[in-house]
């Protein structure tokens, strides 16, 4: 099969794994079928099948991006501040507006998280592994400069993470919730409320009392 133009192999190769990235968030690995994914980007099977070879092979190739993705965003971010409690701010901020910017990576990491990482246990970690080890510098480095107190580094991430990626993904349903409950669900909170919110009470939580 002869290989397409550079930059059209690209752009398709692009289309694929954004559609696929949707799918596999809504549907789950399993669910979602070859078929699925190459219609909702407009390309025959054999197509898809050279650039990735099979589904998981594509799988793979969504997790890379949006894990690899979500890192480079927060640490870009972080590396841009010169103290702990500023680099935390950044952190949590960063990933929050991700999250609402990319609605389909939050529910695509729970996913695969509610399958212990079933599909791809080495690499799914060791990408989150890198996102878990910008967040334990900033705690190691507080407690060095005496700002913050001792801290279980992977509690705090999944605080973090795990609110800021439930709060997107059942922002569907807390509305709707809203609507007919007297029970305030956030549902007209912003991301930046949310996170700003997140962040200030595990600031508090950490910070030496002086």
């Amino acid at each position: 099969m002869p290989q397409p133009p550079q930059r059209n192999a690209e752009a398709t190769k692009a289309k694929i794994i954004d559609n696929a990235m949707q799918l596999f968030s809504k549907k789950g690995f399993d669910a979602t079928t070859v078929d699925d994914i190459a219609g909702a980007s407009g390309v025959n099977k054999a197509l898809l099948y050279y650039y990735f070879k099979n589904k998981s092979g594509l799988y793979e190739a969504v997790m890379t991006q949006v894990l690899d993705a979500i890192h480079d965003a927060v640490a870009g971010e972080s590396s841009g501040h010169d103290d702990p409690v500023t680099e935390l701010e950044a952190f949590v901020m960063t990933y929050a507006r991700y999250a609402q910017e990319h609605p389909y990576f939050p529910a695509l990491l729970l996913r695969e998280l509610s399958d212990s990482g079933a599909h791809l246990p080495e690499m799914m970690f060791g990408k989150m592994r890198r996102l878990f080890a910008l967040l334990g510098d900033i705690l190691k480095r507080g407690e060095a400069q005496g700002v913050f107190k001792p801290a279980i580094a992977m509690v705090v991430h999944f605080m973090i993470i795990g609110t800021l990626n439930l709060m997107v993904t059942t922002a569907p349903l807390r509305t709707i919730a809203a609507q007919n409950d007297a029970v305030d669900t956030c549902a007209e909170c912003s991301m930046d409320k949310i996170a700003e919110y997140l962040y200030n009470n595990i600031k508090t939580m950490l910070e030496v009392n002086t």
